[in-house]
């Protein structure tokens, strides 16, 4: 995935804080969740990076598991040593990435400032209604979010110095007629994803960070052009939208243009690897020059050579 490539390349985000983050509930459909499983369609699969870059996974109530409750320093950091104690005489054969993912969890435990970014009770309930209020997961789609309260956990992780975050939002999937139309479910799933999203970008530029973020706005496909005979619309994976802001990108840009019903590209196709570069070089990421190994010990570009940063979006 995008964001364990970003680990692995940049390491820990700014105080040494944790790199990747999902902030996404967990799904009752597991394909939606970025678990870092290899499971079809999931997008935090960390691949060749190995799993210590698998994102941090919010899963629910969290906020008790990141605070020392009743333990001091002085006993956490003892504790600590007795672990590595315990470690060096164990078998060698542990699993990839457990150190690193008990580094995090101390790092964690002995700072607070997870915890603290995580706690959306120290914002404002001005800012908090702001954004929106807290929805259901909808059991229709697989238990997808509607949550605006989640873009502003992302707001705070970023702010923290969380290098990636990924935020779901869904209910999309409208393979048929459930409730009543096409119409009817964009009406009543579109608006709170506009609003939230409208806010979250204005929140990122009120706090001098929407130059240095860049947000994306992207599903795996996009739609059919045509309603099925269950008066839905199915995958279509020729054409689909990404919305891009902030980190540089000047806003009001259109690339690309398709036919009249959303079928095919006609003019300047985007390809899928020249949104990746440009989110690359928006992190600082020379794609010329950047590599990562497989899983045979051969390096491996990031992007192949013919495609670069979208250059009408600067």
């Amino acid at each position: 995935s995008f964001g364990s490539i970003v680990s692995q390349l940049l390491g820990p985000g700014r105080g040494g804080m944790i790199p990747y983050v999902d902030a996404a509930p967990k799904m009752s459909y597991n394909p939606y969740n970025n678990n870092g499983s290899h499971l079809q369609g999931n997008p935090s699969w960390p691949g060749f990076t190995g799993y210590k870059h698998v994102p941090f996974a919010l899963e629910g109530e969290v906020k008790s598991d990141l605070i020392l409750n009743g333990i001091d320093l002085n006993r956490f950091n003892e504790r600590r040593v007795l672990l590595e104690t315990v470690k060096q005489n164990q078998s060698r054969f542990t699993a990839e990435g457990i150190d690193d993912f008990q580094d995090q969890a101390f790092q964690m435990l002995s700072s607070g400032r997870f915890a603290a970014a995580m706690d959306l009770e120290q914002e404002p309930q001005s800012v908090r209604d702001r954004y929106g209020k807290l929805q259901k997961t909808d059991p229709s789609f697989g238990g997808a979010p509607q949550s605006p309260q989640h873009l502003l956990l992302a707001r705070r992780l970023v702010e923290a110095g969380v290098r990636c975050v990924s935020v779901a939002f869904g209910a999309w999937d409208w393979h048929a007629n459930r409730e009543g139309s096409i119409e009817y479910l964009s009406r009543k799933y579109l608006p709170v994803f506009d609003h939230s999203l409208a806010v979250f970008l204005q929140d990122l530029e009120e706090r001098g960070l929407l130059e240095q973020t860049t947000v994306i706005v992207w599903g795996e496909f996009g739609r059919t052009p045509r309603i099925n005979a269950k008066g839905g619309r199915d995958h279509w994976p020729g054409t689909q939208s990404v919305l891009l802001a902030g980190g540089g990108i000047q806003g009001g840009r259109v690339v690309g243009q398709t036919d009249r019903v959303g079928g095919v590209p006609l003019d300047r196709p985007v390809h899928v690897q020249e949104i990746f570069a440009t989110l690359y070089q928006n992190l600082g990421i020379n794609i010329a020059t950047a590599q990562i190994t497989d899983l045979s010990g051969r390096p491996r570009y990031l992007i192949d050579d013919d495609k670069q940063p979208i250059p009408e979006l600067y």
